[in-house]
């Protein structure tokens, strides 16, 4: 007898049991393989988790992207593949840093007062005792992860890949030092790539400065030079103001020079093309150490680099008097004394875009600085042709073309950032040659002089540059034969090895690495797209490209991709479209929706909005709809283990053999047992083909439309009449009935469980009484696209629900009782005269249809409903309204003319017939066909109608 289930679906009794029960028994641990096919020679499914930052907690972003994967990778499972979906979190370098910091500042001390080692050390404390929450909340969430193999992108395995990648880069020529203008967070004190500056418009002013012509020596003269600025306080690193060579205006300032207003330096005029003529004064101030143009400009005069602010946007001992003040302190104080000097000549109105650090929202400064380089452009131009050569896929389509074009544009990649936690950068100085050693043990002395007096270098690497090797990371790479360095360190437990190969722990790394690489999927969101999607596809090829093939063959390209396919996800947005934001107060936090309507319906909810390339507009509506539907699926149950259990009462039942596989139908089966067989099939059908697709969207609603409408709605009411337990039924066809409604009701469960988990594993256990063939619903097989359908079933079930539907309406419109059984008058073709005759039963149930009178002409006064093939009535002692069933009809007819007049319109032009597919025309001429004979039937209904109210 299978377990009872609680009268009432309560999410919140059944989830945590099973979220933790998935964790405990490692249910979607996946070993480290003998072979690299599946058990049906089907490639693994491998996906990587996008690491959340260890700072972080779950947002509706989150839930979308996981919810996602879960569905994608259950699916898998499921449906034969070896299932690998890894998670991890990311160190977040800044993140992080600024979360303890922010936590001394309280206890009233700093990181600078703890120095580096104590530092670092409370950091990795605090990741022990908070660092782990979002992947808890993924725990809790169900999130089908090889837990076994989770990863943190500071572990000693990956941060031995990590120096492994740096040194090989740099062996390559292709990390560098150098100092070049960087986006500088004052907040942070670091330098920030591009994609970390966020752009917003600000209104603010430009300044127009006039800066003195001076004669050859060195005085004043009555003419000056007028340039524009929107930063008056860089005006203090000024080396050069540049001017158009052809510029007519100022052909008689070539060669000479300028007083720096405030500073009283001499400055000279510059030629250059760059400058353009039309744009301000066409006079540009130059100030390399502050403006990446302006930098570029100062390369090719070879002009010196004045930096004029510290770190923390603070005026330096370069700016004189203005020393140690703010930038915009300083910035009034030198439009005021430009002002007393009458050097200031004008202010004008200014809307510009400032970047601001994505972190901490400061504004960021163009700062010069000494850092460190990838020399990019090797490694995009294969990670460029991997894409155009269809290695990787990305879908919608549209964002292929946004990657390329991006890829094809790319600057070198700044990879320091100046932190305390992170991946230290693998380099030594030496203050006896100045000379810099990188290397991947640790040195003791210099390697180009020998001098013991080095140190490390203090700046770490940005962390996009560790989770981008982490497609080739997280599977054992540089561990792996052939690869890894001799001398080079291991984990620090292993020490140093000599050879890889020789290692028992290389080979599993090996034996992961020719399994599961490259990935199949990478799902995200476009805001990564180039922070990490990008530089994985870069340095997963550039690095794998080393590794050999298992049969020794060296490594193609399409072989050395990260992944397979891209999918973009789109934004979460609120209800009215908008994006979430906590300034506009409309974020939505997913665990509160979780804790009220349950995981399944907030997943089914997120599940039914995706779809490639199109915004969620996220409805709690929707996911109160999701819950009702869970509890339909949960009451449903109940039906089906009531009448379990009444049937075992009377010694029939169910092998649970017949379970676990997709039902079939005999010929001889009931109508009913055909049809939903038959559903079933298509509905898997096309559910398989939908999350081929990424459709979510349409699986979701295919499976809501099977359980609630098809299964809930017609067969359940139906298979009542088949499920007799009295002592003189037929037991065989009782046994029967049962068996399909058991078998239909677990496939149905298996084919909604990668969207709903929790209530399909509660419900699947039940259905087997405790002792399931598996320990999960989830290794349970999929319900494939594969079978034949009966087409019959369906387009014979189709007709019947077609009567019921009419008869339903009718009664409904005439006002009769909903308790109340009324005979039925139909007219119809002889094949639908013998299937309803076939039927009675089901009609006389779902339509309270106490006969079924078939007759050559509907009795006159009754209110009747037309289709093409049938008209019925209810024969039912209630007054008519004649007028109102007249208006209905007059309506109708007009309706039907209407539409008989387009049809001819199309059908008649010879142009349309000609150029328009056949299967349109058919379609058409069909639609004709049938509006003229429910034209013709509502025509007879009016005549027949009496003149007056009368009683049928």
């Amino acid at each position: 007898m299978p377990h009872d289930l609680p009268k009432a679906y309560d999410p919140t009794a059944i989830e945590d049991h099973w979220a933790a029960y998935w964790v405990r028994d490692n249910l979607f641990a996946q070993p480290t393989p003998s072979e690299t096919e599946g058990p049906d020679g089907q490639s693994p499914f491998t996906i990587l988790l996008p690491p959340p930052n260890v700072t972080g907690r779950l947002h509706m972003g989150h839930m979308l992207n996981q919810t996602e994967m879960d569905i994608l990778t259950r699916w898998r499972r499921m449906s034969g593949r070896r299932a690998l979906w890894l998670p991890g979190t990311d160190h977040a370098g800044i993140a992080t840093q600024m979360m303890v910091e922010r936590k001394l500042a309280e206890e009233g001390t700093s990181r600078q007062q703890l120095g580096r080692e104590a530092f670092i050390a409370r950091v990795w404390e605090w990741r022990r005792e908070y660092g782990g929450a979002i992947l808890d909340q993924m725990k809790r969430l169900g999130a089908s992860v090889d837990w076994n193999r989770e990863y943190f992108t500071m572990d000693e395995r990956l941060s031995v890949a990590v120096r492994e990648a740096f040194v090989k880069l740099h062996e390559q020529g292709l990390i560098y030092r150098g100092a070049y203008i960087v986006n500088w967070c004052p907040r942070c004190q670091t330098a920030i790539s591009d994609l970390e500056v966020v752009y917003d418009e600000h209104k603010g002013h430009l300044w127009e400065i006039r800066y003195p012509v001076i004669d050859d020596a060195g005085n004043d003269t009555d003419e000056f030079l007028t340039v524009a600025t929107t930063r008056p306080e860089t005006m203090l690193g000024d080396v050069a103001v540049a001017i158009h060579p052809e510029d007519e205006r100022y052909t008689h300032l070539h060669g000479k020079k300028l007083r720096l207003p405030l500073v009283n330096r001499t400055i000279p005029i510059i030629l250059d093309e760059w400058v353009s003529r039309d744009f301000g004064t066409g006079a540009v101030k130059v100030t390399p150490a502050h403006d990446p143009n302006d930098f570029a400009l100062g390369q090719r005069h070879d002009l010196p680099s004045i930096s004029v602010m510290d770190e923390t946007a603070h005026i330096n001992a370069e700016g004189g008097v203005y020393a140690g003040l703010d930038r915009y302190v300083a910035r009034k104080k030198i439009v005021q004394d430009l002002e007393e000097q009458k050097l200031l000549a004008g202010v004008k109105d200014h809307t510009n875009n400032v970047g601001h650090c994505d972190r901490c929202k400061t504004v960021v400064e163009p700062r010069l600085s000494l850092q460190w380089f990838v020399k990019i452009q090797p490694l995009a131009d294969r990670a460029i042709q991997a894409v155009k050569e269809k290695h990787i896929k990305f879908t919608p389509e549209m964002y292929e073309k946004t990657y390329l074009n991006w890829m094809e544009n790319i600057h070198d990649w700044c990879i320091s950032r100046q932190l305390w936690w992170g991946h230290r950068i693998p380099a030594w100085h030496c203050s006896a040659c100045r000379k810099i050693t990188v290397a991947r043990v640790d040195p003791t002395t210099c390697a180009h002089c020998g001098s013991a007096s080095i140190t490390q270098e203090t700046d770490v690497l940005d962390t996009w540059f560790s989770s981008g090797l982490l497609p080739v990371s997280v599977f054992g790479w540089p561990d792996l034969p052939g690869v890894l360095k001799t001398g080079a360190p291991g984990p620090s437990h292993l020490g140093t090895w000599e050879s890889a190969g020789d290692r028992a722990d290389a080979a599993l790394s090996r034996a992961d690495f020719d399994a599961f690489y490259p990935t199949s999927l990478l799902v995200t969101g476009f805001d990564i797209l180039f922070f990490w999607v990008a530089r994985m596809i870069m340095l997963g090829c550039w690095f794998a490209a080393d590794v050999p093939m298992p049969d020794g063959r060296p490594r193609a390209l399409a072989d050395s991709v990260p992944f397979r396919e891209v999918y973009i996800h789109a934004l979460v947005r609120d209800a009215n479209r908008e994006k979430m934001s906590k300034t506009k107060g409309n974020v939505i936090d997913p665990i509160e929706i979780v804790k009220q309507y349950g995981t399944d319906a907030v997943r089914f909810t997120l599940a039914s909005m995706a779809s490639p390339g199109t915004d969620i507009a996220f409805n709690v509506a929707r996911t109160e709809g999701y819950r009702a539907f869970a509890n339909k699926i949960w009451n449903a149950a109940r039906f089906i283990f009531m009448n379990v259990d009444r049937a075992a009462e009377v010694g029939i039942k169910v092998d649970s053999s017949a379970l676990g596989s997709m039902p079939s139908a005999a010929p001889d089966d009931p109508l009913e047992a055909r049809w939903i067989v038959a559903e079933l099939h298509a509905t898997a059908a096309k559910v398989n083909r939908s999350l081929e697709d990424y459709r979510y969207d349409d699986a979701a609603n295919t499976i809501y439309q099977f359980f609630w409408g098809s299964f809930c709605d017609w067969y359940l009411e139906i298979v009542k009449l088949r499920l007799d337990f009295s002592e003189t039924a037929d037991k065989s066809k009782t046994h029967a009935a049962l068996t399909t409604l058991v078998s239909v009701f677990e496939a149905a469960l298996r084919l909604l469980s990668p969207f709903m988990p929790f209530i399909t594993e509660e419900i699947w256990h039940a259905v087997y009484d405790g002792r399931p063939p598996e320990k999960s619903i989830a290794l349970m097989t999929y319900p494939p696209a594969q079978g034949v359908i009966e087409v019959r079933a369906q387009i014979e079930m189709e007709s019947l629900q077609s009567l019921i539907t009419e008869i339903r309406a009718l009664r409904k419109e005439i006002g009769c009782d909903e308790k109340t059984a009324t005979p039925v008058e139909v007219r119809g073709g002889g094949d639908f005269r013998r299937l309803s005759e076939g039927n009675r039963d089901i009609i006389a149930r779902l339509a309270r249809a106490s006969e079924l009178r078939f007759v050559e002409q509907i009795s006159a006064g009754l209110s009747m409903r037309h289709t093409p093939a049938f008209d019925v009535a209810v024969v039912y002692e209630a007054t008519i309204d004649v007028p109102a069933e007249r208006d209905r009809l007059t309506k109708d007819i007009a309706r039907y003319e209407k539409g008989l007049t387009a049809a001819a319109r199309q059908l008649g032009n010879e142009g349309f017939v000609a150029k328009a597919p056949a299967h349109i025309v058919e379609g058409l001429k069909k639609q004709e066909a049938e509006t003229r004979l429910l034209l013709e039937k509502a025509q007879a209904a009016l005549s027949a109608l009496p003149q007056t109210n009368s009683k049928g």
